[in-house]
């Protein structure tokens, strides 16, 4: 960072790039915020993607805003980039309770950071987007004409699981998606990686902690919902005025706020409310891909308090502070996101999905 610019907006501007629009919002995302509701509304990645793209703009643009705002107050204030020191790889890849929160929030199991090393050989640019290029371009595909082309009546079969492709269609999507992008990863940078089997050994590795996290999370979803209590809490939250999408959007900005996670919190409140919602939906003609959509963004806005885990682990990355970073987190990660809902259930009332 230049030194103007206060170490304290690092983590703000982090947030805004990988927990914001890019989680919830734009359209053929491949997190696993954006694959949660797939199987619950058969819906694709793509969900309300004019929509998608509009709450995308939002987040973006507010947060931009505020943190060039604060970049020009404190470069009149003769800020500079200031105090701090982030915490050792080697003390974030063995703090166990960091790497819990952390894999519960955002899938991401710190531990990874000892394992990478920075080459010698940079790739060119286009080799080095080619894999992202490649995520967009087969989800993308997947989605809209490969699976709708294929014969899949015989997902209905009890032995295949009595499914439907509307059930499973998005989830095949991101998969392919990424095993093309992992597959580009080693046909441009096999030079860059001289210990291939130890690169996967690890990635499986780090993949089993964050698996087991988000399993107990559908786990406890489905005791939580099976519990006889549970019934006053579903009919208080379905009695909120505004329709459906206000009461998905409550439903999932409170238990993200209370689980620490957007994942955590969606998960949840779909397994314990999803059908209820495609049901109410039907009722009254409305798209499964605008519930998909309010879902997403609603998840990813109240996760995002001070025991967040992802929250957490980034200001130890950062070498700061909630007192110094937390507000500005806020700003980029909470407000923007909660505008960008607002619109999102405003527009989709009034015109549907698009």
């Amino acid at each position: 960072m230049r030194p103007e610019i206060p170490r304290r907006l690092m983590p703000a501007a982090i947030v805004l790039g990988t927990s914001t629009f890019t989680m919830s919002a734009l359209p053929g995302t491949p997190s696993i915020q954006n694959a949660i509701p797939m199987p619950f509304f058969g819906t694709t990645p793509f969900a309300a993607p004019g929509l998608g793209i509009l709450a995308s703009l939002i987040m973006l643009g507010f947060g931009l805003w505020w943190l060039h705002r604060q970049e020009a107050i404190a470069k009149r204030n003769g800020e500079g980039f200031g105090e701090g020191a982030p915490m050792p790889s080697d003390r974030l890849a063995t703090d166990e309770k960091l790497r819990e929160r952390a894999t519960t929030a955002r899938e991401f199991d710190p531990a990874e950071i000892v394992h990478g090393e920075v080459t010698d050989l940079l790739p060119p640019a286009m080799l080095a987007a080619l894999p992202l290029i490649m995520v967009m371009v087969v989800n993308l595909a997947m989605s809209l004409l490969i699976l709708p082309a294929l014969d899949t009546r015989f997902l209905a079969e009890v032995r295949w699981g009595g499914t439907s492709l509307a059930a499973v269609g998005g989830v095949w999507a991101v998969i392919t998606a990424l095993a093309c992008a992992i597959l580009t990863v080693l046909a441009v940078s096999h030079r860059r990686l001289p210990a291939l089997r130890a690169t996967m050994d690890a990635g499986a590795n780090a993949s089993v902690l964050p698996a087991m996290s988000v399993a107990s999370l559908v786990g406890f979803g489905a005791v939580v919902a099976a519990m006889p209590a549970f019934t006053v809490v579903r009919d208080a939250v379905l009695g909120i005025g505004g329709g459906p999408l206000v009461s998905l959007a409550v439903a999932t900005n409170v238990l993200a706020a209370l689980t620490g996670s957007a994942s955590g919190g969606l998960t949840i409140a779909l397994d314990a409310l999803g059908a209820t919602y495609v049901t109410r939906a039907a009722e009254i003609g409305l798209d499964p891909a605008l519930l998909h959509r309010v879902a997403v963004i609603g998840s990813g806005t109240l996760d995002s308090l001070p025991h967040n885990g992802a929250v957490v682990t980034l200001l130890a990355v950062c070498g700061s502070t909630h007192r110094d970073s937390y507000r500005d987190i806020v700003m980029v990660g909470i407000v923007g996101a909660l505008i960008a809902l607002t619109a999102v259930i405003a527009l989709g009332s009034v015109i549907g999905s698009f």
